[in-house]
């Protein structure tokens, strides 16, 4: 058997195929939604490029204060392990984060559930955060529940703030999602935090960190201006 798989696996080889982990697709993302979006876009970023506009992502993730696990190095034939002391799933934080994709910077905010009061209250701080922009800011972010109420797009114009909803199922062109996984690597993958107030300061150290790197967060952030035509052909629109 042993040899009739290393046969297989050669064969696979020449044909140019390797072993991968597959990746899921949102299928019921609308390919069509998709390619406006990046269309509007690209003329959104120009206006940046311009001084003609302030482009923001918004986003919500959940931190517990057990480890995420992950790779790391360890001794060939020996087993990795890192305790934990099982905390509960409440023990987390529910963290709200904005990107400004003109400044390259991050701030994130914390103060308990996701709800439309508690989004209310961060579209204030990051109206006050972007103060002194341009005169036209653009907020991008998903259509969450919390995202589509009325009284949030009444608040917004009154801040001065241009609300855009990404396409349905699209986290791919929110490149705020890849600060959740950041942040994940460097605060909470092998390592379960002693309290949340811990788990909290080493958040927000980790965000004043990379405020202080612009390259490396532009580059690890970097929107999409572009999408796959084969990949998308495999969505269908509801």
């Amino acid at each position: 058997m042993g040899g009739s798989l290393n046969t297989i696996r050669s064969a696979l080889k020449r044909a140019g195929l390797s072993w991968k982990k597959c990746k899921k697709l949102l299928g019921k993302g609308s390919a069509d939604l998709r390619a406006a979006y990046v269309k509007w876009f690209v003329e959104l970023y120009d206006a940046m490029a311009r001084g003609e506009a302030t482009i923001i992502y918004i986003d919500e993730s959940h931190f517990h204060r057990d480890l995420d696990l992950g790779y790391t190095w360890s001794p060939i034939g020996g087993r990795v392990w890192r305790r934990t002391d099982c905390p509960s799933l409440s023990q987390r934080l529910n963290w709200y984060g904005a990107y400004d994709l003109t400044a390259g910077r991050c701030l994130i905010w914390e103060d308990g559930p996701c709800n439309t009061a508690n989004t209310a209250r961060f579209l204030n701080e990051v109206a006050d955060w972007a103060k002194g922009r341009t005169q036209r800011v653009v907020v991008i972010w998903d259509g969450g529940p919390c995202h589509r109420a009325n009284a949030l797009s009444e608040l917004a114009s009154d801040l001065g703030l241009e609300l855009k909803p990404l396409p349905s199922y699209s986290p791919d062109l929110n490149p705020i999602e890849g600060l959740w996984k950041w942040m994940r690597e460097e605060v909470t993958q092998h390592h379960c935090h002693a309290s949340l107030a811990e788990l909290s300061a080493a958040c927000r150290g980790f965000i004043e960190t990379i405020n202080g790197d612009t390259l490396a967060m532009i580059t690890r952030l970097w929107p999409r201006f572009d999408l796959d035509p084969e990949t998308e052909k495999l969505r269908f629109s509801t």
